[in-house]
């Protein structure tokens, strides 16, 4: 009686959510996502002088550890609580939490500062991604989510075009600080729009909110990621800090999983993996996870350092697979509208991801550009469509009352897998990269150069620092027109030990995405529906 009752309510909020409303909605979701997705893209190009005024330069990465370990633990959190008291309370509250952290964010006067202030912006940015694709979910019934949901995946593409030059620009001409101001007024529009607007969707009964489980999902995530942020960078895996890190981790979630078992409304409902939809969905966005960001991080360095290739930012060498990416999103989200088979489409999307990895795993120092641009586009076009794809396939299977628990989850590991795949590959990439280097450097270079300047080289980031190779270049000068020479064998040799390095991660990360394109095989298709539970047509 109950049930039918919240059906019939969510049914009537629903009805009356007219096309003009649904018009002033969907900007407002679309700018919070677009906010909390610059700000991964944006705020990278101005930490050089972010550095140079706050100074703390071995703090660096806790400008990015900070919001990516606050944003990562919450969405589980948000998820639950959404479906629980509603989606709108908590988009707002994370939109406000996110825009106050942005603005102490800007006025920081030390690095411990902005460590903190961006904490507290990822506590807010953590509710932006999952609950805006689930009152996508509430809005519009699964045939209709993939041509918005798509749109809402491209917003993800946009922002990593437009990130680091927009970054950039606003650094040179206003000062870093604007690019953490640069949110105030987007973030006040989307507010108004969303606060005026949004229908709360709430199912109106008591519940008993997880306490124990928000806990312990939190001890136990957070040192997870941190061993995977740190392992093999600021310490080596064997090392007491990472085992440590692990073992904490480990523990936290035995006894969250215990916990989880007897809570009556789990923050995390571990039967969600019984379902036969709900796993190899979510274990194939989380493979793609790993496959996709590994490419992010490691194209870069390839453009640059192999085949020397001059960039702006990193950024701009990865427009366009996020052109492909865009692309995809948004065709693949019409096609899924129009067709209503989503089996099919992911099987044949995540196959063209793997030829797009394939195609960069045999990419070497005579590789053109057209031709990394060519498999650049392949693999954005193959991954583009599996984020809103993967999200309407678990939301379908589910009732709407548990639209932002799912769609959070899936979330949740996402994130999860971009931190274990950073972590995985660039240890491969490293120890690769040594190991190449150390029998492609000449015998006549090793001898006349000391062990200590061998040793600078071996941190591939030095040839994307233009400081850095004006510094070898001077160094190659001392020993005459022989110096030169030496420089452009020890180059010779770091750019092939390079590609084979990269080389060898993207072929790592066509075995994962094979292992994802494996598990959409076993994901059962059921018919999107077109109706809300509750039996009323929604808007579409």
């Amino acid at each position: 009686m109950e049930t039918q009752t919240v059906r019939e309510t969510t049914a009537m909020e629903r009805a009356q959510t007219e096309r003009s409303r649904l018009a002033l909605i969907l900007p407002g979701l679309l700018l919070g996502m677009l906010l909390a997705a610059l700000d991964q893209t944006i705020v990278g190009t101005a930490m050089p002088r972010v550095i140079a005024e706050l100074q703390g330069l071995e703090h660096y990465a806790w400008v990015f550890t900070a919001y990516m370990l606050t944003s990562t633990v919450t969405v589980p959190l948000y998820g639950k609580l959404s479906d629980l008291y509603g989606r709108r309370t908590f988009f707002l509250f994370g939109m406000i939490v996110f825009l106050i952290g942005s603005a102490l964010s800007g006025m920081a006067q030390s690095m411990t500062q902005l460590i903190f202030f961006r904490a507290l912006q990822g506590i807010g940015g953590g509710a932006l991604f999952p609950i805006a694709i689930a009152i996508v979910g509430d809005l519009f019934p699964p045939a209709e989510r993939g041509k918005w949901q798509g749109l809402f995946a491209a917003v993800f593409g946009f922002s990593a075009i437009i990130g680091p030059s927009l970054g950039g620009w606003i650094t040179d001409n206003w000062g870093w600080r604007w690019v953490f101001y640069v949110n105030m007024p987007v973030g006040a529009l989307a507010l108004l729009t969303t606060g005026l607007t949004m229908p709360k969707l709430a199912s109106g009964r008591q519940h008993r909110i997880d306490y124990l489980g928000a806990a312990l999902l939190v001890s136990g995530v957070t040192p997870l990621l941190l061993a995977f942020s740190w392992a093999g960078t600021e310490y080596p895996w064997s090392s007491p800090p990472i085992i440590g890190l692990f073992g904490a981790s480990a523990l936290f979630l035995v006894l969250f999983v215990a916990a989880e078992l007897r809570a009556p409304e789990p923050i995390l409902d571990l039967r969600l993996f019984g379902n036969r939809i709900f796993t190899p969905t979510l274990l194939a966005a989380f493979l793609i996870a790993i496959g996709m960001f590994g490419t992010i991080l490691y194209l870069p360095l390839f453009v640059q350092a192999v085949l020397g290739r001059t960039a702006t930012n990193s950024g701009a060498v990865l427009t366009p697979m996020m052109l492909g990416f865009v692309f995809s999103s948004i065709v693949g989200g019409q096609i899924l509208s129009r067709t209503g088979r989503y089996k099919i489409l992911a099987i044949g999307t995540v196959a063209v991801a793997v030829i797009g990895m394939f195609l960069l795993s045999r990419m070497d120092v005579t590789t053109t550009s057209t031709t990394v641009v060519r498999n650049m586009i392949i693999l954005g076009l193959g991954i583009g469509t599996t984020m809103s794809l993967f999200t309407i396939i678990v939301q379908n299977a589910f009732p709407a009352q548990r639209l932002g628990e799912v769609t959070s989850a899936l979330t949740f590991f996402r994130s999860i897998g971009g931190t274990v795949g950073a972590a995985i590959l660039g240890t491969v990439m490293t120890n690769r990269f040594q190991h190449e280097l150390t029998t492609r450097i000449p015998d006549t270079i090793r001898a006349s150069i000391p062990a200590q300047q061998l040793d600078a080289i071996k941190n591939p980031q030095v040839f994307m620092s233009p400081e850095a190779m004006q510094q070898m270049q001077q160094q190659a000068a001392a020993f005459g027109p022989r110096g030169q020479e030496m420089l452009q064998l020890l180059l010779t040799a770091v750019r092939q030990s390079l590609a084979s390095a990269i080389d060898t991660v993207f072929f790592v990360g066509m075995l994962i995405l094979i292992g994802a394109f494996l598990l959409t095989f076993f994901i059962p298709e059921i018919p999107l529906r077109r109706r809300s539970p509750g039996g009323a047509p929604l808007a579409h």
